[in-house]
């Protein structure tokens, strides 16, 4: 099989250093030059076709966001961003994510080559997950998404709020910060309880949570220790914590803790999935979507045997047709949908119970 072609744009000669070094630990990745700028970088796209781009977020002469908007405009192609861990850098990179970026790695905040080292299998599995995704260029109609202030009307009658025992779970990789979004924004206020594990670093999902809370006609927060699952609201669980749910009496509540990591991961959808099965059911809907690797497809199969209504994406809207691949092969999914029906399909289940 061909190599994939990387080219590393980044105004740091040491950063560029590092990340070809890592990339360049497996065989099937080969770095095919790097760019101190944006200037450069076009040049160099044109000149050696690169396969995946490794961008730095924020560089001299223009800022990594403005060209990433003008690349996905012009010539669309995957872009993994390379982001500091700070308030504005989680920013920044979520609005990477939202003009087209498939995934993104943190710089660690001190002792730079030694911090890469140790994220090194992250940015190989990043950028070969890059490397298969399909991108969408700007105005190319996104993941299929609802607009904002668009979405399901309210259930008549307030039918979902009997539904208050029924949990929602969804899980997503890479892709899945837009692919939640647009799932969240289409539905009403009165939604059941949901409970959302993406893949991403701490810090970053408060900052994507918080902006979801603005976007969406519920509430969303990142999860804390004994938060209560409620009506019209979503809990994202915090990055390197599980998320689990739990129940006293008639009460839902979620825990948070740092056990070892599953599926190499943590927050792990598999987790997650596992509690919701326990304690809700087959007063549960698992929904699974976009990434790469096979967190959550066993539990989901466990939530079906439990009883609980489950949604994969489909390969078509997937950005990484990985996680939901692996949960149809085990035989844990009931329905398989376009990511644009898969809220108003949530919403008929939870009205029918």
């Amino acid at each position: 099989m061909a190599k994939i072609r990387v080219l590393i744009v980044d105004d740091s000669a040491l950063m560029r250093q590092v990340l070809a070094s890592l990339l360049s630990q497996d065989p099937a990745i080969e770095v095919i030059g790097s760019a101190p700028d944006p200037f450069i970088a076009r040049e160099k796209i044109k000149a050696l076709h690169p396969d995946v781009l490794t961008l730095d977020v924020e560089m001299p002469k223009m800022d990594g966001l403005t060209f990433l908007e003008k690349l996905m405009r012009g010539h669309p192609m995957p872009v993994v961003m390379v982001s500091s861990l700070t308030e504005a850098g989680c920013q920044t990179t979520l609005r990477a994510l939202e003009l087209g970026a498939v995934d993104f790695i943190a710089k660690p905040k001190v002792d730079l080559r030694e911090g890469m080292e140790e994220i090194a299998q992250d940015l190989i599995d990043k950028v070969k997950a890059a490397a298969q995704a399909k991108v969408r260029g700007k105005g190319a109609g996104g993941s299929g998404a609802v607009g904002k202030g668009v979405g399901i009307p309210l259930a008549p009658g307030g039918a979902m709020i009997k539904t208050t025992d029924t949990i929602i779970a969804i899980g997503s990789s890479t892709g899945g910060t837009e692919a939640v979004k647009d799932v969240l924004m289409a539905l009403p206020p009165n939604t059941p309880p949901i409970l959302i594990t993406q893949h991403m670093p701490e810090r970053f999902t408060k900052t994507w949570a918080d902006r979801m809370n603005q976007l969406c006609r519920i509430a969303v927060k990142e999860a804390e220790d004994g938060d209560s699952v409620l009506p019209g609201h979503a809990l994202v669980a915090p990055g390197s914590y599980h998320m689990t749910l739990v129940r006293s009496g008639a009460r839902y509540t979620v825990r948070i803790n740092q056990d070892p990591p599953v599926n190499r991961h943590r927050p792990s959808v598999d987790v997650m999935f596992a509690s919701v099965a326990q304690y809700a059911g087959a007063n549960a809907v698992g929904v699974i979507l976009t990434g790469m690797g096979g967190d959550g497809a066993k539990e989901m199969l466990t939530m079906k045997q439990a009883g609980a209504f489950t949604i994969a994406q489909d390969e078509a809207s997937c950005v990484v047709f990985g996680m939901p691949k692996e949960a149809i092969k085990l035989g844990g999914v009931d329905k398989i949908l376009p990511l644009s029906e898969i809220p108003a399909a949530i919403v008929a289940y939870v009205c029918k119970l």
